[in-house]
């Protein structure tokens, strides 16, 4: 009986699910602002440079 009552007043697995819907949040606020990102010609512009000038070094 002892081991129930410690299980369901456990918070590990509420805090792993919390750490779980902050990275989800995160990822979907990354994704939104590359997609954002990736529809300006200028940003666009501005990685090829980097890319080139990377690829051109090697």
């Amino acid at each position: 009986m002892r081991e129930l009552v410690r299980l369901l007043t456990d918070d590990e697995a509420q805090t792993t699910a919390e750490y779980a819907l902050v990275i989800l949040g995160a990822a979907a606020v990354a994704g939104a602002l590359i997609a954002w990102a990736a529809s300006g010609k200028q940003i666009k512009g501005f990685f090829t440079k980097i890319f080139d000038k990377l690829m051109g070094g090697l």
